[in-house]
C-alpha cells in the first residue's frame, strides 16, 4: 500500500514553453546565394515563451425545483451568474451527468460511531459498487485520533469495500488498523499531540493531498456525527481547501445524539457540517442510527451526482489579489434550490510555496 505523504499546501502558476517550430525548406530559384557562416552556439537561439494565463472558474451544480426534484434538462438561457453582485458571461453550460467523478469516502471511526459503523460498511459498499464506473475512482480515509488511508485512489469498488470493512473503531485514542503492518495504509502525519476526533484535518488532508491534482468531478462524503475534537484545521480553513480544490462535500450525519446528553456532554455537530456541506455546494442528510434512511441517503446523493450540470465563465475581475470571490448561481422558474459552491479564491501573484497548515512529519 502505498503511503500518503505530506505535500506543501500550495498554488503553482505553470508557463508553457514553446520552442520556435523549423523545417527545412528547398530553396526557390530566385532565393539569394545560402551563407556558409556558422551557426550561432545553441544559448543564443532565441526562445518564445508563450504564457496562458485565463483564469477560468467551473461550477459543477444540481438543481430542484420546490418540490425536491431534479432538474435534468435546464439550458443556459434558464440561468445567470454573478461574482460579488457583477453579472457575468457564462462560457460554457451543460449538463454533464457521466464525467468522471473521484470519491473521497471519509469515515469517522472514533469511538461514538461504534454502534452505527457496520451500518456504514454496508451501506457505504453497496453505494460505491452502484455508482462507480470504468473511468471513476475513489479512495478511503478514516479518522479519529489519527488520520489514516485505508485505501489509495483505486477504480475498484470491490477493493473499496474490502477497505472498508477492514476499519475499526478507534480504543483509547488509538488508530484501529493504523499500526498493523499491511492492514491499513497507515498514519497521515498530522502535527502536535492529536487527540479525539480529528475531523477537519481529515478533510483538509483530502483535499490538499489527495483530490487538488484531480480533474473533472471531485467529491467527499463525510460518514460521521460531526463532532471535531482536537484537529489543527479549523472549520474554516477546511471549507477553504474544499472551494480551492474545487470539491463537492456531502455529509451524511450518522450517530445517536441522545448518546452525547445522556452522558452529559453536549452535541455541537449538526452546524458545521451543514456549513461545510453547503459552501462547496453540497448538503447535509442526517440520518440518526437509522440504517434505511442511511440507505436512502447513499441513493439521494447518487441521483444527485448523476445529474449535475457543469458550467464556466471567465470573470471580469481579472485582479489576481487571492481574495475570495462570492458566487450567485440563480435559475429560473423562481423558487429553483441550486447546489453549487459558494465562491473561490483567486489566483495570486505572491502565493507562498508552504501553508503554516500543511501536515508535518513527525
Amino acid at each position: 500500500m502505498r503511503l500518503l505523504t505530506s505535500i506543501p499546501s500550495a498554488l503553482f502558476l505553470w508557463t508553457l514553453m514553446g520552442l520556435p517550430l523549423c523545417a527545412q525548406m528547398v530553396p526557390s530559384p530566385d532565393a539569394p546565394p545560402s551563407s556558409n557562416a556558422p551557426a550561432p552556439p545553441d544559448e543564443e537561439t532565441p526562445v518564445d515563451t508563450l504564457k496562458i494565463d485565463i483564469n477560468l472558474v467551473s461550477l459543477f451544480f444540481t438543481v430542484k425545483d420546490k418540490q425536491g426534484f431534479l432538474l435534468p434538462h435546464l439550458t443556459q438561457s434558464d440561468c445567470k451568474i454573478a461574482e460579488d453582485n457583477q453579472p457575468q458571461s457564462f462560457k460554457s453550460f451543460a449538463a454533464q451527468p457521466d464525467l468522471p467523478l473521484t470519491i473521497g469516502m471519509l469515515l469517522d471511526t472514533s469511538g461514538s460511531q461504534r454502534r452505527v459503523l457496520e451500518l456504514e460498511q454496508d451501506a457505504g459498499s453497496q453505494f460505491l459498487s452502484e455508482i462507480m464506473r470504468s473511468k471513476d475512482q475513489g479512495f478511503l480515509l478514516s479518522f479519529d485520533s489519527d488520520v489514516n488511508l485505508l485505501e489509495d485512489l483505486t477504480s475498484s469498488p470491490r477493493q473499496l469495500s474490502r477497505a472498508l470493512h477492514r476499519a475499526e473503531i478507534s480504543i483509547a485514542g488509538g488508530g484501529g488498523a493504523s499500526g498493523i503492518p499491511g492492514l491499513g495504509g497507515g498514519t497521515i502525519p498530522v502535527h502536535g499531540s492529536p487527540r479525539g476526533t480529528l475531523l477537519y484535518d481529515a478533510v483538509y488532508l483530502a483535499a490538499t493531498q489527495k483530490l487538488n491534482q484531480e480533474t473533472g468531478r471531485k467529491v467527499i462524503l463525510l460518514l460521521t456525527d460531526g463532532q471535531d475534537q482536537g484537529s489543527k484545521t479549523k472549520l474554516k480553513e477546511a471549507i477553504a481547501e474544499a472551494q480551492r480544490s474545487n470539491l463537492i462535500v456531502y455529509v451524511i450525519l450518522i450517530a445517536d445524539t441522545r448518546s452525547y446528553f445522556d452522558q452529559g456532554e453536549g452535541y455541537f455537530g449538526y452546524s458545521p457540517m451543514k456549513k461545510l456541506a453547503e459552501e462547496t455546494g453540497g448538503r447535509l442528510i442526517d440520518v440518526g442510527n437509522n440504517g434505511k434512511k442511511l440507505a436512502a441517503a447513499f441513493s439521494q446523493i447518487e441521483e444527485e451526482l448523476r445529474t449535475q450540470y457543469l458550467a464556466s465563465y471567465i470573470p471580469s475581475n481579472a485582479k489576481k489579489d487571492g481574495s475570495f470571490r462570492h458566487i450567485e448561481l440563480t435559475c429560473q422558474p423562481d423558487g429553483l434550490k441550486v447546489m453549487v459552491r459558494k465562491g473561490y479564491y483567486a489566483a495570486s501573484d505572491d502565493q507562498t510555496s508552504d501553508s503554516p497548515h500543511s501536515p508535518q512529519k513527525k
